[in-house]
């Protein structure tokens, strides 16, 4: 599939990014010197989770294949198209995105435990009743709080999960730390720990193993590769390339991959590693 040119969206996102970024150090330098203040990257609060989204820190770190140009896939099975979304795409036209192509969203609900997405709600039922399969994500900070409290704010602010084959599992989006320090300032131990703490919450609390969204290299930097939560967990890949490159240890297959962040749909470009009869298995928990 030949993606369509990058658009100016992602780099305007970019440089709101940097803007808050430098608006946030502006402050810091001037503030009080509060405990939350002076160490956001290790154990501060969340100030711009307006400008967090599923892969927001990614091409900062990884970069995109061949400078932004257009990716062309080139899968050797079957594939069906997505996207994922939060509020910076405003409002969306969910059966003209349908009439393109696209059969599954993932949609920010939360970050931390105190933001839900604002345009969560017009986005979670306006995809469904377009026909989408569709489900939520939770941005995670696992230096604000416990993976416990998060799994459950998350749960209890739209990553929920009913078997009605159109629901995915519930998403954990774990990647770098928008704030600082890459893994939060966990040590691996210590982040698997964190990980380990949100999917059983998610799993005790919907009955299903949340999705994982990651980068093969944070998730070797913070997690030490670990292959933990192969078995259980689906993985969606993030890497802007013409090919998937290599997967964190234990998963021999991705489930979802993100491979641009923008293109043919709004927000990010993904794709469901396999026909539409998958997708469906997999929110029917088959």
């Amino acid at each position: 599939m030949v993606q369509s040119p990058v658009s100016p969206q992602p780099l305007a996102r970019r440089l709101l990014a940097v803007a808050g970024g430098l608006l946030t150090a502006a402050a810091l330098l001037t503030a009080a010197p509060t405990a939350q203040a002076a160490a956001p990257g290790a154990g501060g609060g969340v100030t711009h989770p307006d400008q967090d989204w599923m892969g927001s820190t990614v091409a900062a770190h990884e970069g995109r294949s061949a400078s932004d140009a257009p990716v062309t896939l080139t899968p050797n099975v079957t594939q069906t198209p997505g996207f994922d979304v939060s509020h910076w795409q405003g409002s969306i036209s969910w059966a003209t995105q349908y009439g393109k192509g696209a059969r599954f969203v993932y949609i920010k609900a939360t970050e931390s435990t105190d933001y839900r997405d604002p345009n969560f709600n017009a986005n979670y039922t306006g995809s469904y009743n377009a026909g989408f399969i569709r489900g939520a994500y939770h941005f995670a900070t696992p230096n604000t709080s416990t993976a416990a409290a998060q799994a459950d704010y998350f749960v209890a602010h739209g990553g929920g999960w009913s078997k009605d084959g159109k629901t995915l599992p519930p998403m954990l989006d774990i990647e770098y730390n928008p704030y600082g320090a890459t893994c939060y300032g966990k040590s691996q131990a210590d982040m698997r720990t964190w990980v380990t703490n949100f999917l059983n919450e998610v799993h005790t609390k919907t009955g299903r193993w949340a999705t994982i969204y990651t980068t093969t290299d944070w998730w070797t930097t913070c997690t030490g590769n670990t292959a933990a939560y192969s078995t259980k967990d689906p993985l969606f890949i993030a890497r802007y390339n013409s090919t998937v490159g290599t997967l964190p240890a234990g998963w021999g297959f991705y489930t979802f991959w993100q491979f641009a962040d923008s293109g043919t749909f709004p927000g990010d470009q993904d794709r469901f590693n396999g026909p539409l009869s998958g997708l469906k298995d997999l929110a029917n928990n088959v």
